[in-house]
């Protein structure tokens, strides 16, 4: 929809497929009863970018959101809780109190966790890095300049342990990896960026819940021009030699010399497009984790709780490892808890809550049905209940979920796969798909498996990439 606002703002005639009846993918909403659940992405950071899609479009309807002034609750087994503020200052002294740190050291942290982003933003998330031109630039000299202080030989486990004393705050921080699907273990130590986006540029909530953004930038996109057709698979790209020539939904042709794909491309390559088309090395790299999400109303309200809450598994380590080393949940999952009824009072009813209950597994590879899910309910429960001290097996009301067999069929994600390829070795950034094709004229690429990755700033940040191309390369 990005994409689409940006090329009808140009002067494009531009036509939205999807096989859905609605708009957003993830970005969704389910209702249940008297109960509202964002069906997926939890958390708004870099709103500007939708702003900056309100400015180009001419759209006079305002988006509406706040900022947090609590970004986080932490919990651990042994008792231990943590709030985490939009604060770095009081974050610091936090962990310091709690855990005994060195209240410098995160300082220091959330100080690094900036230089990485003023140093690669430019470079790395705002153009194609598989352009050269794009790189003969004096952002690239000042990065260059201060590669070392990059950190780019090490985990972003071994810089964090390098850092902390407390494995607690090293599991706080090893957290940001799972932004991305990925394995603080092997990730590099440059997705420590991810927590200047929260601290540095703020975390929100939009005014109504996360699918808001699903709806606003539909009104923005219908606005500028753009037709969408729903219920409307995308079957296959046609192509005439190595020209796009338009694709077919439903059976029925449509011509088109520019097509832009957000499908997940292991998708793209093993559905859409002719076997000749598809790298291999790339569509084989290691995919990142996917999720399981219980929705569930709560007749009962958590005073402990707020909006963002992280129950710690006891062996972050050993999680990651039956993630992507034996394909299987973690026994002791850390679980995260999204209640948005604690700002949205209507997404529940009288003193009730709206959980969304998440926790990472691994992407499902093999296409089979999903079999763990009994064992792992239960697991959540007996952890929930150790923690918070409650039973609240007897306060769910209502239930629903989602699983990764359910995101793929839903969203095109392969194997229910969140971000594509995870980031689980120093180079990945470098190896991510292109926002174009090398070898296909007329073919682009969006959404959270392609350049720059996954999460809603991301994926925005594609379409702003992929559109200034199309700009500069056709014409309307």
């Amino acid at each position: 929809m990005a994409s689409a606002i940006q090329l009808a703002c140009a002067g494009y005639k531009v036509t939205v497929f999807e096989k859905n009846a609605y708009p957003g993918g993830k970005l969704s909403e389910l209702k249940l009863g008297d109960y509202r659940f964002d069906k997926g992405p939890s958390l708004l950071t870099m709103p500007h970018l939708i702003e900056e899609l309100q400015t180009l479009s001419g759209f006079d309807e305002p988006f509406s959101y706040r900022r947090l002034d609590i970004l986080t609750h932490y919990f651990f087994e042994d008792g231990t809780a943590l709030v985490a503020s939009k604060s770095a200052r009081d974050f610091a002294k936090e962990i310091s109190t709690k855990l005994l740190e060195d209240e410098m050291a995160v300082t220091a942290h959330l100080k690094r966790s900036e230089l990485y982003y003023k140093l690669t933003a430019g470079i790395f998330l705002e153009q194609s890095i598989s352009r050269i031109k794009n790189f003969l630039n004096i952002k690239t000299v000042k990065a260059l300049a201060n590669i070392a202080k990059l950190n780019l030989s090490l985990t972003m486990n071994q810089q964090n342990s390098k850092t902390f004393r407390n494995k607690k705050t090293v599991q706080i921080f090893n957290r940001y990896a799972t932004y991305n699907g990925s394995d603080p273990y092997k990730a590099p130590a440059l997705l420590n960026i991810i927590p200047h986006l929260e601290f540095g540029m703020g975390a929100y909530l939009p005014e109504g819940g996360m699918h808001k953004i699903t709806e606003y930038l539909f009104k923005m996109a219908e606005h500028s021009g753009v037709n969408f057709r729903f219920n409307e698979s995308v079957e296959e790209i046609v192509l005439n030699g190595k020209n796009v020539e338009g694709i077919i939904a439903n059976g029925k042709a449509y011509s088109s010399k520019i097509v832009i794909s957000d499908v997940d491309i292991k998708v793209v390559y093993s559905k859409l497009l002719p076997i000749q088309y598809s790298p291999k090395k790339l569509l084989n790299q290691e995919k990142s984790s996917s999720a399981f999400v219980f929705y569930w109303g709560i007749n009962k309200e958590f005073s402990q709780l707020d909006i963002h809450n992280i129950l710690f598994s006891e062996n972050y380590e050993e999680e990651f490892r039956c993630l992507f080393q034996e394909d299987r949940p973690f026994s002791d999952p850390t679980i995260y808890i999204n209640i948005t009824s604690k700002a949205n009072k209507n997404d529940a009813p009288g003193a009730s809550e709206n959980w969304f209950v998440m926790v990472n597994v691994p992407h499902n590879k093999s296409g089979s049905t999903i079999l763990y899910k009994e064992e792992l309910r239960k697991n959540i429960i007996a952890k929930i209940n150790r923690i918070l001290k409650t039973d609240i097996e007897k306060y769910i009301v209502v239930e629903d979920t989602l699983d990764p067999q359910s995101i793929e069929v839903n969203t095109s994600s392969f194997g229910g796969s969140l971000y594509g390829n995870a980031s689980n070795n120093k180079y990945s950034a470098f190896f991510r798909h292109p926002n174009f094709s090398r070898q296909i004229k007329g073919l682009y690429f969006v959404g959270g498996s392609v350049h720059p990755g996954g999460g809603i700033p991301l994926c925005l940040l594609s379409a702003k990439i992929a559109s200034g191309m199309i700009l500069k390369e056709h014409h309307a």
